[in-house]
Order: C-alpha cells, then sequence, then structure tokens
C-alpha cells in the first residue's frame, strides 16, 4: 500500500491526535492488527483530492481513494478539515453528544472504511462497495454506543438517529442511492439484533466476539447472518 500526503494537504497534530485515537477505537473493537496507520494516508484537501480522483467533484466530507497499482494499492483518505476541526475542539473519546455526533460519524466512517480495505488487502481479499459501507455503518452505530455508555450517557436512541433520521444527498444516481440504503437496512437489522443479544443485557464481552466473527466475514457470508437472525 502506498500513501499519498502532500504537505500542507495533511492533518495537524491535533486533529492527527484525534485521528489515531478514533482508529485505535476501531482497531481495538475488531482486534485488527494492521501495519499501516490512517493519519498517514490523509488527505484535507478537496481540491486535492478532487485531482486524485479524476475530477470527480466531491459527495462527502470523507472519501476513500483507491487505485490498483502494479505492486498494491494506492490509497488516500480524504476527510474536511473543518470537521476534524472541530472534532479537536469537542473531543468525542471524552464527550460524544448531539453536538459532535456528526462530525464524529463522518471521520469515523472514513477510518473503517480505510481500516476495512488495507486489513483485506493483506489477505489479498477483494471488498466490495456494498459491504464497505454496510461495514461503516455498523461500525458507526457500534462505537458510538460504546462510548456513550463508557461515558455514562443515553445511547438508546442512537439507532434510530442512525438508521432512521437520516437523508440521502439529493444528485446521488440510483444505484448508488440503492448502494446506500440497501447497506443501512441491513446494518440497522444487524445492529438491532446486537442490541437485543448483547447490548441491552451488558453482555460486552459476547458483542466482541460476535463483532469481530462478523468482520472477518465476506459480504455475502454477512448478509446471511443478518438474515439468519444470529
Amino acid at each position: 500500500m502506498h500513501d499519498a500526503p502532500l504537505s500542507g494537504a495533511v492533518p495537524d497534530r491535533a486533529q492527527a491526535d484525534v485521528l489515531g485515537a478514533l482508529e485505535t477505537l476501531l482497531k481495538d473493537l475488531y482486534d485488527a492488527d494492521s501495519p499501516h496507520r490512517a493519519v498517514d494516508f490523509v488527505i484535507t484537501d478537496a481540491a486535492l483530492a478532487g485531482g486524485l480522483s479524476g475530477g470527480a467533484p466531491l459527495r462527502s466530507q470523507e472519501t476513500l481513494l483507491v487505485r490498483q497499482a502494479p505492486d498494491g494499492l494506492d490509497l488516500s483518505l480524504y476527510l474536511d478539515a473543518d470537521v476534524l476541526s472541530g472534532l479537536v475542539r469537542e473531543n468525542p473519546l471524552q464527550a460524544l453528544g448531539d453536538a459532535n455526533l456528526q462530525d464524529f460519524c463522518t471521520v469515523l466512517e472514513g477510518l473503517s472504511h480505510f481500516l476495512y480495505v488495507s486489513w483485506n488487502a493483506g489477505f489479498d481479499r477483494a471488498v466490495t462497495p456494498l459491504e464497505l459501507e454496510m461495514q461503516a455503518e455498523v461500525d458507526k452505530y457500534v462505537s458510538a454506543v460504546l462510548l456513550r455508555r463508557h461515558q455514562g450517557s443515553d445511547w438508546d436512541t442512537l439507532h434510530t438517529h442512525l438508521f432512521e433520521a437520516f437523508r440521502l444527498v439529493d444528485d446521488l444516481s440510483p444505484a448508488l442511492a440503492a448502494r446506500y440504503l440497501d447497506a443501512s437496512r441491513l446494518a440497522a437489522r444487524y445492529c438491532l439484533a446486537l442490541r437485543q443479544r448483547f447490548l441491552e443485557q451488558g453482555d460486552i464481552g459476547g458483542l466482541l466476539t460476535e463483532l469481530r466473527r462478523f468482520w472477518r466475514l465476506t459480504r455475502d457470508a454477512k448478509i446471511r447472518h443478518i438474515h439468519a437472525g444470529h
């Protein structure tokens, strides 16, 4: 894997510290040992990210840019500088509330994409867009719930907030909109099962065992697992 950070387009020290802490949260959640640090691949300049994506306009404040190279993958993770600055001001690891939840979800989604692609690349496993989006939805929900539980805050409304009270951007193609909706529906069903089986029982050990198994499944195996209601 090759990084593409350029001077003047990378996170500052405070932003890098928050990114590192959130990435560690995900790696610990899935017991995913990776030699790569997401911060080494992050760029914060939208114009640069647009150029790396072939000039296509960015639809999101986070975008994982992937290009197959002869000797591996070229990766860059675009994260909006204002979003990162917001998380420095209101660090979700100290207090995750309504004011910083959206920025938290934006950054965590980017980190989820990066970790999932880079970890699977180490095993020469291809990753489909659907499983990438579905896994990110699971990661946002579980990470937010565990942080709020640890902080002694209410987490009961997070499922509704993340999976029901959202809207897609207006200019998505029908195929892309369908993919995002499918990923959200699948993740919502799985996260509801996690809530009922583990979170409401306070069984964090069981939750981690289940999540780590699920994370390592292929896309089709994930979908079968969700529909089976395990």
